[in-house]
Order: C-alpha cells, then sequence, then structure tokens
C-alpha cells in the first residue's frame, strides 16, 4: 500500500535505521542524506519518510509530502552553501531510477553541464 514501509525497501531501511547512512537534515515527513555514489561534490538525496514508488506517485498520492521533500531540497542547499545546484527525480528505469522509493537529488560544488547525460 502506498505510504506503508516496504520490507524490501533500501531508502525505507534507512529511515528506520535499520541501514546506516550519513544524514544530514531530519523532519517529521523527510530524511536527507549523503550519497554513497556522489554524482558531484554536493550528491545530497531527499527522501519522504511514507513510501511512494517515485516521484509521480508522491505528487498524485501525497502531494504536501512531495512539497515538503521539495521544501527540504532548499534548506539543504542553503545548509551546504550552494549557490547553484541542480535538482534530479528519476521516475522509471528508463530515467535512471534504481531504488523504487520517490527521491530527490541535490547536486552542486561544480559546473553541471546541460543537458544532463
Amino acid at each position: 500500500m502506498a505510504g506503508e514501509p516496504q520490507d524490501d525497501c533500501l531508502f525505507c531501511k534507512i529511515v528506520t535505521g535499520e541501514i546506516p547512512a550519513t544524514i544530514v537534515r531530519e523532519t517529521d515527513t523527510t530524511v536527507a542524506f549523503r550519497d554513497i555514489n556522489p554524482q558531484a561534490p554536493t550528491h545530497i538525496l531527499v527522501i519522504p519518510k511514507a513510501h511512494y514508488e517515485n516521484a509521480a506517485a508522491l505528487a498524485a498520492e501525497a502531494p504536501q509530502l512531495a512539497a515538503d521533500v521539495l521544501a527540504e531540497t532548499k534548506a539543504v542547499a542553503d545548509e551546504e552553501k550552494l549557490d547553484s545546484y541542480r535538482l534530479v527525480f528519476n521516475t522509471g528505469s528508463g530515467a535512471g531510477q534504481t531504488v523504487w522509493h520517490a527521491h530527490a537529488h541535490v547536486l552542486g560544488g561544480r559546473g553541471l553541464q546541460w543537458p544532463p547525460g
């Protein structure tokens, strides 16, 4: 069921503390932690604590929670002192999603080209 923790979800296990992560921020509804395979000097993931498969499902089923995630990306960028940064939501395997729990990538700390690879 949407919103419910999934036993086989890596990010749900980070939310519960079952799997460690370098957490940089936490609110009542979100967790932000450093990516273990950073693609930029700053690469932080912001996730909802509730499980939604991807950004599209999160936006459709829990728009206020989607807004919380987006607000936290700004808070993370501010704390990391990023003047410029990129937000990425991969939705679906063709877009590069590998963990089936909605998450935003906050990337910064170097020049980022367009279009992305």
